[in-house]
């Protein structure tokens, strides 16, 4: 047993090498502007390669109007969600816990407070709901932007699933994981750093069951960490890139992440499965548009990956199955 499982760790890790020396870049290139559709569908979401691209919103006026005091007045008094956390970490292992931030409802204006620092508040606060809230909470701004991407639109004849509206403060991480959708991100105002790795770095990448639970606020100011019950394990990625444990997740040393910042006017093309960790500057706003993927051979090609990777990630470094 313990030699089949080391041929397939040979396996998977000449896999990921070959796809590095093949067609991975070293870096995320850049695009001046945005390609005709077909030539950004063969260039770029065929392959799954990710770029940033220059000058492709640059007729939105959100890039000119976007300031506190314009949010105010067009959408303060709109109600929304934000996700509020102790540490900056929403949707992130905490010990032995998957945990998910509390789900606050507050006022625009109330946010902009928070951000502008006028209002002392504990916690970190991050719009960051994931279900069009854009259009769904936040729709007086969505005539600043566009309703979709012309040519991304027109690549994969498509629309976008859902379009995203994100602003929080500096200390807000989004931890390590991947997406089922072809990602546009635009970046409005400040910027984002991200930590990417292809799909082909999956037998490197550690994945765990944990137990979901949330963070609560106590009257008291302080969070504590509530299990969330009846609920089955949740898988998630337990390394951080910015400080990872090599000791305990010596596989990790065969990742070959790329790093990029997204600055204003700017946007990532992040290509469906691909891992991805993101920071940001204080204030930082930006705009994402989600295109379901083609659930196609490349998705078929992925699943048997990650059944693989997760049989040898179950074993131990001299190769003995783990409990």
């Amino acid at each position: 047993m313990a030699e089949q499982i080391s041929a397939v760790e040979k396996c998977l890790t000449q896999f990921a090498q070959e796809a590095h020396e093949l067609y991975l870049n070293q870096s995320v290139p850049y695009l001046d502007e945005p390609p005709p559709p077909l030539d950004f569908y063969r260039d770029w979401i065929g392959p799954n390669k990710p770029c940033i691209i220059r000058n492709a919103f640059n007729h939105w006026p959100a890039l000119s109007r976007w300031s506190p005091s314009y949010l105010r007045e067009t959408v303060g008094s709109k109600v929304i969600s934000v996700a509020v956390t102790p540490n900056g970490y929403a949707d992130a292992v905490n010990g032995d816990r998957f945990v998910m931030p509390e789900e606050r409802r507050m006022t625009f204006s109330s946010l902009l407070d928070v951000i502008e620092r006028k209002v002392e508040q504990r916690g970190v606060f991050y719009v960051q709901k994931q279900s069009s809230n854009l259009t769904e909470e936040l729709s007086q701004l969505t005539e600043d932007v566009e309703s979709h991407i012309p040519w991304m639109s027109q690549a994969l004849g498509k629309l976008p699933d859902a379009v995203n509206f994100w602003l929080g403060e500096g200390s807000a991480v989004t931890s390590m994981h991947k997406d089922h959708y072809e990602n546009l991100y635009c970046v409005i105002s400040g910027e984002k750093q991200f930590i990417l790795l292809p799909p082909s770095d999956r037998p490197f990448i550690p994945y765990e069951l944990y137990q979901p639970a949330v963070y609560r606020q106590k009257p008291d100011g302080d969070f504590e960490i509530v299990d969330v019950a009846a609920s089955e394990k949740v898988p998630w990625i337990p390394l951080d890139p910015l400080n990872p444990d090599l000791v305990r997740y010596p596989a990790y040393r065969g990742a070959r992440p790329l790093n990029c910042t997204v600055k204003a006017g700017e946007m990532l093309y992040l290509p469906s499965l691909w891992f991805h960790h993101v920071r940001q500057t204080h204030g930082c706003i930006a705009v994402n548009f989600w295109y379901d993927m083609d659930f196609d051979i490349k998705y078929n090609y992925f699943q048997l990956l990650e059944s693989l990777a997760g049989l040898t990630l179950m074993t131990s470094e001299d190769g003995q199955p783990t409990s």
